[in-house]
């Protein structure tokens, strides 16, 4: 399966100049959050495959105009041909946004998909917008990453676990991929290609 992950920037190369790429293949599309909705629209219909989407801390507008076409996965665990796919959008509580939650807040979330994780005896992917404390966060307030997210990596080892927030061009020095104990690790800032075998 050819997953292509977007985040944060609306990428030029996919929007701006559609015709270079309109033969590019994806099997499925997913957005870790912080996108015009417009975008996500264009895209679930230009590459004609499913968008799944998780909201940034910038997406309150989201409430009011969705991406048309799109599926949120935010608080929910799926099974999308196969893969268990899991969303957790928003990011940690820095001012008063609709998708800004406390460390409490977040782990609530987990805790409530915990028997949907049992039933499907774990998550192939794992979508969030925040990046896990202490792996691919930044130090000042509105980019540091929730521990729970850490834990559940740790504890459950999802194969993938994409997430945005944290800007590859905010100077972290950031990998695009990197390994968290058996999980694979991607930040979608922008794009990125995932191929998974069948």
């Amino acid at each position: 399966m050819r997953i292509l992950t977007i985040s944060d920037v609306e990428s030029k190369a996919l929007w701006d100049h559609y015709e270079q790429h309109k033969d590019e293949h994806y099997d499925l599309i997913i957005s870790a959050g912080d996108l015009d909705a417009g975008y996500l629209s264009f895209l679930t219909t230009m590459y004609n495959c499913d968008v799944l989407y998780v909201p940034g801390n910038h997406d309150d507008r989201y409430e009011v105009n969705p991406p048309e076409g799109c599926i949120n996965i935010d608080g929910k665990l799926i099974n999308y041909k196969g893969l268990r796919i899991m969303g957790l959008g928003g990011s940690i509580r820095y001012n008063c946004g609709n998708f800004q939650y406390t460390e409490k807040e977040m782990r609530k979330k987990i805790w409530y998909l915990l028997p949907k994780v049992m039933f499907n005896r774990g998550v192939d992917i794992l979508v969030t917008h925040s990046p896990a404390r202490g792996f691919h966060d930044g130090d000042d307030g509105p980019h540091k990453g929730f521990d729970c997210l850490y834990d559940f990596v740790e504890k459950y080892e999802p194969k993938y676990y994409i997430h945005g927030h944290v800007h590859m061009n905010y100077g972290h020095h950031v990998p695009r991929v990197d390994k968290l104990g058996h999980t694979t690790v991607i930040n979608a800032y922008e794009k990125y290609v995932l191929e998974i075998d069948d």
